[in-house]
């Protein structure tokens, strides 16, 4: 009766947000939080960025240019899309495969990305972080001291019109400056809610 109710199959989450706004910090906390008894997992991606210093190969598959077209071409992205002059694209199969399984996905990507993943999968719940204000984005990317000031401030203009496309989105978190806890907080209670709610009627099996 209740896997008529209840969806078998993991849910699709996308976390979008603009560069510096924390949102790998927020998922983090999210995952940490994560004690049902529904798995959830943060999905790889894909890019042609080189790695940051001390970052995680965990997360990343870092790709040359040649070898991120030519998976374009065979159709290997559920999403993909040039970010600030970088590529990123998520693995249709692999996020297929977690969900089949039960598991729940989050995806760590850009507005673009995550408006071509509302398209094909609709069912997705996607969610923006935004910063308190842009005084504190900007002081957030000039304190990761990765980038010239020409490349923060290409950032901060990107983060406007993220802002402005925010609003096709299910919901917004902001995380504000030493509280990302709360942030992470706020996340896992959508991600919860998402868990208990009842699959609508024609989708129930009869």
């Amino acid at each position: 009766m209740l896997d008529e109710l209840l969806s078998a199959k993991g849910h699709l989450f996308v976390v979008s947000g603009p560069s510096g706004v924390g949102k790998g910090t927020v998922i983090k906390g999210v995952l940490t939080r994560n004690r049902g008894a529904r798995p959830l997992v943060k999905a790889v991606t894909c890019t042609t960025r080189s790695p940051r210093k001390g970052e995680s190969m965990v997360a990343y598959q870092f790709l040359t240019r040649p070898e991120f077209a030519a998976r374009i071409e065979a159709g290997y992205f559920l999403e993909h899309a040039c970010y600030n002059g970088n590529y990123y694209g998520t693995p249709r199969e692999e996020i297929e495969s977690i969900r089949c399984s039960g598991t729940d996905v989050v995806l760590e990507i850009d507005i673009q990305g995550g408006l071509q993943v509302l398209k094909k999968v609709p069912e997705a719940v996607l969610v923006f972080v935004a910063p308190p204000s842009e005084d504190v984005l900007r002081e957030r990317l000039v304190g990761r001291r990765t980038e010239s000031p020409r490349a923060i401030e290409k950032r901060l203009r990107l983060a406007k019109r993220e802002m402005r496309r925010a609003r096709r989105y299910d919901y917004l978190i902001v995380n504000r400056t030493g509280r990302w806890g709360q942030a992470a907080s706020e996340l896992y209670r959508l991600i919860e809610a998402q868990r208990h709610r009842i699959l609508p009627p024609h989708r129930i099996r009869p």
